[in-house]
């Protein structure tokens, strides 16, 4: 899909998943699981990033969601409702796993999506 092509909203929340997706990996890009858990600022700052990009995802269109199948909306949504309606059982081996191994293939697959 061609940047161009996309309705004028869809792009704004697309990029603004792809920046906050890449601000969420560069925030924990130095860090183990370890030091992630100890690190309150860092994980605070990581859960809030996989909501803003949950929130994000939630507002694009059925449409753009239908032509981009490759972005895993569904468990993208999910997991902000985890961690918004969850927030006194946020687990953050789960949070973990979205920063280091989901994030990566997010950001590709969204590169590509507003290139």
């Amino acid at each position: 899909m061609r940047w161009s092509s996309l309705p004028h909203n869809d792009a704004i929340y697309l990029i603004h998943m792809l920046e906050t997706a890449r601000k969420a990996a560069g925030k924990a890009k130095d860090a183990d699981f370890e030091r992630f858990v100890a690190d309150e600022n860092l994980h605070l700052a990581c859960v809030h990033l996989v909501q803003v990009i949950g929130e994000a995802a939630s507002r694009v269109s059925a449409e753009t969601r239908a032509r981009n199948p490759e972005v895993p909306w569904r468990q993208i949504i999910g997991m902000r409702h985890r961690v918004v309606h969850g927030y006194l059982e946020v687990d953050l081996e789960i949070v973990w796993q979205v920063i280091s191994d989901d994030l990566p293939e997010l950001i590709a697959v969204l590169g590509r999506t507003v290139a």
